[in-house]
């Protein structure tokens, strides 16, 4: 997730990772924040644990003004429902995919 600012600036990498647990959330949560290299860090963690990760540099700019532990806010709800059925249909893909083992 990149995002750049209005003067065409070098590139700053920003990425969120959200948590949600259906039963018991309202809404997903910031579990991790992150800009420049502490963003490569949770990216490099992230692929080493295979988390799924949605690139929306747009996004990732947004939740990155929230902080940790506050549950995203209802204007940004449609995105991030996105992001739920990406995972989802990952979660279905991988099941498949064992499934026929």
């Amino acid at each position: 997730m990149t995002t750049s600012n209005k003067k065409g600036e070098k590139k700053v990498k920003e990425v969120a990772a959200l948590q949600y647990t259906p039963d018991s959330d309202k809404a997903p949560k910031l579990v991790a924040l992150g800009k420049g290299e502490m963003a490569e860090k949770i990216l490099e963690a992230a692929k080493e644990n295979n988390v799924p990760i949605y690139q929306d540099a747009e996004l990732a700019h947004n939740l990155n003004k929230l902080d940790l532990g506050d549950e995203i806010p209802p204007e940004l709800y449609e995105v991030v429902a996105e992001i739920l059925i990406f995972v989802s249909q990952l979660d279905q893909s991988f099941g498949e995919k064992y499934a026929k083992k």
